[in-house]
């Protein structure tokens, strides 16, 4: 999961930032509007955290503009209004929710991935593939009655895929989702990573459960 934060409370957006990669969601943070803007217009993400006081332009602007350009990423607004007006006037702009600072970490990832889940249409929080089961919420895959012990970025890669099933995902778009705005696509990591996952599925399910298709990308097989 891949999360924009734009926050022009320094100490706090990096609080939060800190936060949620703890919980393996990966953040870039924007504080400014300006910036938050450009980030959220360019680049691909499964949730943006925006304030509305921000010194360069009103959140609220912002959420106009991202709605207006066909930009449908969920957006949950974080702010100090309190007031009923406020809140309405956010959601009919189009945000997908609203926090009031300040915000206790365990209630903003809940909403994250509730929302996120929406925005795919679940109505529960496991994906299901076959026999394959992948749970967002607590982390944990299963084929069959049988655990797979995944490492962070491997759940990461193998939710990706899963939400996009029967679709091939491909690896600009998973590194775009699974990785910061740090991540180099060039490195190995990634590779590295794929490859672990493919074994453990493999080794578990005694198939191949996940696809390398030539010049395209990965694609779940059930």
């Amino acid at each position: 999961m891949r999360v924009l934060i734009i926050e022009d409370n320094i100490e706090l957006a990096n609080t939060v930032k800190t936060g949620l990669e703890r919980e393996n969601i990966s953040v870039d943070a924007a504080y400014t509007g300006a910036v938050g803007e450009e980030k959220a217009f360019v680049n691909l993400y499964d949730a943006i955290l925006l304030d509305l006081n921000l010194p360069d332009k009103d959140g609220l602007a912002i959420l106009n503009f991202l709605r207006e350009s066909a930009v449908e990423t969920p957006i949950i607004i974080i702010t100090a209004r309190d007031e009923i007006q406020e809140r309405a006037k956010g959601l009919d702009f189009g945000a997908d929710d609203y926090l009031v600072k300040p915000f206790e970490l365990l209630e903003l990832t809940a909403r994250l991935r509730a929302i996120i889940r929406r925005f795919h249409g679940r109505t529960t929080p496991q994906i299901t593939v076959g026999e394959l089961v992948v749970n967002p919420v607590c982390r944990q895959v299963m084929y069959g009655a049988e655990s797979i012990e995944l490492k962070p970025k491997e759940f990461d890669i193998l939710l990706c895929i899963a939400e996009n099933y029967p679709a091939i995902v491909s690896v600009a778009k998973i590194a775009e989702l699974v990785y910061d705005e740090d991540f180099d696509p060039f490195s190995s990591v990634l590779r590295v990573h794929m490859a672990r996952l493919k074994k453990k599925l493999a080794d578990t399910a005694g198939k191949e459960l996940l696809k390398n298709i030539r010049a395209k990308g990965y694609q779940l097989c059930d």
